[in-house]
């Protein structure tokens, strides 16, 4: 379901608090102006996969570039006529800006297309794309709930997720019982993990009724289900988690869970100049 009203979600500072700020990712995720754009890039542009997954492709000498095997660095224009297998894609480097779509997803759903298991998935609750494909940024487990961002854009989608931009996300924790001084030190100075130290970049209490008492954590990092393991790593069992925050953007409280919003074109411009 689709919200009624379009939503300004976009916001560049969180709200001002001494410890926190919103991570600025370095490099600027922009519409394509030059007149020649790299293959892979153009390709995870499209929507077809990550530029990683693009140049295996390529590597593979499944793409064609004017009817002749194309090179991983090979750069295509207006007029270039780009095929993978027997699928034809028209290049045009000076196409419109990406789709971008936020979902509020709920508990009991997989950020997968495909599971052993059945269980519902997001994407069965996208927009359908004729020409590309919805790439999800970042993941949320089955039992958790809140943002999900969707793009076509496979070089915006790496902006956001790439560990080396250490962009923010933001999430509200409810657990059973009370965080002691020591707990909550530990947390944000560092607890061991299977696959290494992890941290919170911020932590703090936000109240709760009866036993329970909710938190609010901020971390620059999207490793298999982190924060849940880092409440296990010190016995302290998450009871409910939400995503509230991705970046530069916040969930709009008008997005009822299942539902999702397109961005329009000024708030996709406004999300890419964040990110300069």
């Amino acid at each position: 379901m689709k919200a009624k009203k379009p939503i300004k979600s976009i916001k560049k500072k969180t709200p001002a608090t001494k410890t926190e700020s919103v991570s600025r990712v370095p490099e600027a995720v922009t519409a394509v102006t030059a007149v020649t754009v790299k293959l892979q890039k153009y390709l995870a542009q499209k929507g077809l996969g990550s530029r990683r997954e693009m140049e295996t492709l390529i590597a593979a000498g499944e793409v064609s570039v004017n009817g002749k095997i194309a090179g991983i660095g090979d750069r295509v224009g207006a007029e270039d006529v780009v095929r993978i297998g027997k699928r034809v894609i028209r290049s045009n480097p000076r196409e419109s800006l990406p789709k971008v779509l936020l979902y509020h997803k709920p508990e009991g759903e997989i950020v997968s297309r495909q599971d052993p298991e059945g269980r519902p998935s997001v994407f069965d609750r996208l927009p359908y794309l004729r020409s590309s494909k919805w790439i999800a940024i970042g993941r949320l487990d089955f039992n958790t709930s809140g943002l999900l961002i969707f793009t076509t854009d496979g070089t915006l989608a790496n902006r956001l997720m790439h560990p080396r931009f250490e962009v923010e996300r933001e999430y509200a924790v409810r657990i059973l019982g009370e965080l002691s001084e020591e707990q909550m030190k530990q947390l944000t100075t560092g607890v061991t993990l299977d696959d290494g130290q992890a941290a919170f970049t911020y932590l703090a209490e936000q109240g709760g009724e009866g036993a329970n008492h909710w938190y609010r954590i901020i971390l620059k990092e999207g490793k298999n289900r982190e924060v849940r393991r880092m409440f296990e790593a010190i016995g302290i069992t998450v009871s409910r988690l939400m995503r509230v925050r991705f970046g530069p953007i916040n969930l709009p409280p008008r997005i009822k869970r299942g539902q999702w919003l397109e961005l329009n074109e000024k708030e996709t411009r406004r999300l890419l100049s964040l990110l300069e």
